[in-house]
């Protein structure tokens, strides 16, 4: 028998009146400013270029601006600015360590920190500091008897929040945590759909076997609208300068519709297929393996997780990222997983131990799963019951198969 901690994010709407929807969008405002300031600081910190990554050095260089920068921004929320700033330095710090030349952190996402001095959790309502004091904001949960209802209860104790600001609707992302007596083997069950994101060939392809969006059609749309755009910038009128203004924004609306069917669809591939968890790969990793991502198709494989993440609360569903290495050159089969770099070959996967074939990204798709599912069994969170979705049936993480059944 051990003890082991379990963890879970419970997403959650928020409804609020709009003086604090305004005192809500100030503050991400503000925390999004600070953040910035401690990147920008940090950026080739030091005399001989390198990069600034320790937070109390961050944090002595840049609070007092800060502070005076932000209008008097909560000294929580300066601290988890300057948190997650520093966190991003430092994976910028590790990737020029492995020879890469990474971007400088921009903090651009709608989103703020909370920790338990920043925000206090009642039965129906939480209260949340702002730029003007606290406000109160009401709980939208849903059936209970599906999560994140469940993880109110007094069994789950609630720690640090993520706020996201998302198409005028605020949701509240919360780490909720118990500990449990279980023996090794018995462990939380589950089903992961994995899924891998491309910037060419089909956008998103699941380990259930669903290949999902067009990716060449995104980016075909995107060129279009980039050479009409640069078209007009050449003709410089301000009738031009008022089209391109048009044009942009209905070409931003039709992206987010786009990439928002695109979840809609991994969504319902997962109740299809009875799945509690959506794996992808972390953005981290996705930007490195494929290295001729451009800002709009990293934005858009940004917009995707976020998409699915909170459409997936709604039934209870949770998404989590993964830093798997080689999954698009490992054979996903449990009897070989053979890496190599010669295994695949453009959207063709073949196996040059087992001779297995597979389509290259449905192959990566299972690799992603799978090692969630491994994380799960190492860490004691998961285990030998949990599976991975596959398009024939499930296979364990001990690589038992059950075929599905009509």
């Amino acid at each position: 028998m051990v003890t082991v901690e379990l963890r879970r994010t419970a997403v959650v709407k928020l409804d609020v009146d709009d003086d604090a929807h305004h005192l809500l969008q100030e503050t991400i405002d503000r925390f999004k400013q600070a953040a910035q300031m401690v990147a920008d600081d940090g950026w080739n910190g030091t005399e001989d270029g390198y990069i600034v990554t320790s937070k109390t050095e961050l944090h002595d260089r840049t609070y007092d601006d800060i502070r005076e920068a932000t209008d008097e921004l909560n000294a929580d929320l300066v601290c988890a600015a300057r948190n997650r700033a520093a966190d991003a330095l430092d994976s910028c710090a590790e990737q020029r360590k492995d020879g890469d030349n990474p971007s400088k952190p921009q903090f651009t996402s709608d989103s703020v920190v909370y920790n338990l001095n920043a925000i206090t959790y009642y039965d129906e309502y939480a209260t949340l500091a702002t730029v003007n004091g606290r406000i109160e904001a009401e709980y939208v949960l849903p059936d209970e008897a599906v999560p994140p209802a469940t993880y109110f209860s007094e069994e789950w104790e609630k720690r640090e929040a993520t706020l996201h600001h998302r198409d005028g609707d605020y949701y509240l992302h919360i780490a909720v945590v118990r500990e449990t007596d279980t023996e090794p083997e018995d462990a939380e069950n589950g089903t992961v759909l994995g899924v891998d994101l491309n910037v060419d060939g089909h956008l998103a392809v699941t380990s259930s076997g669903a290949f999902i969006g067009n990716a060449d059609y995104l980016n075909h749309k995107r060129r279009e609208y980039e050479n009409r755009r640069g078209n007009l910038q050449q003709a410089g009128t301000r009738s031009a300068h008022l089209t391109m203004k048009s044009l942009g924004g209905r070409f931003a609306n039709w992206s987010e519709d786009y990439l928002h069917r695109v979840s809609k669809a991994l969504v319902q591939e997962t109740l299809a297929h009875d799945c509690t968890h959506i794996a992808f790969e972390k953005l981290t990793h996705i930007r490195k393996r494929i290295s001729n991502a451009s800002k709009f198709q990293q934005w858009a494989f940004q917009r995707i997780q976020e998409y699915t993440e909170y459409k997936a609360a709604e039934y209870g569903i949770a998404v989590e990222t993964i830093a798997p290495q080689y999954t698009s050159q490992r054979c996903s089969h449990v009897d070989c997983s053979f890496t190599h770099e010669d295994n695949r070959d453009g959207d063709e996967f073949s196996c040059l131990k087992c001779d297995r074939e597979y389509h290259a990204d449905y192959n990566a798709a299972k690799n992603i799963a799978r090692k969630l599912l491994q994380n799960w069994h190492k860490s004691g969170s998961g285990g030998a019951t949990s599976h991975l979705a596959l398009k024939s049936g499930t296979v364990n993480v001990n690589g038992i198969f059950t075929p599905t059944t009509a």
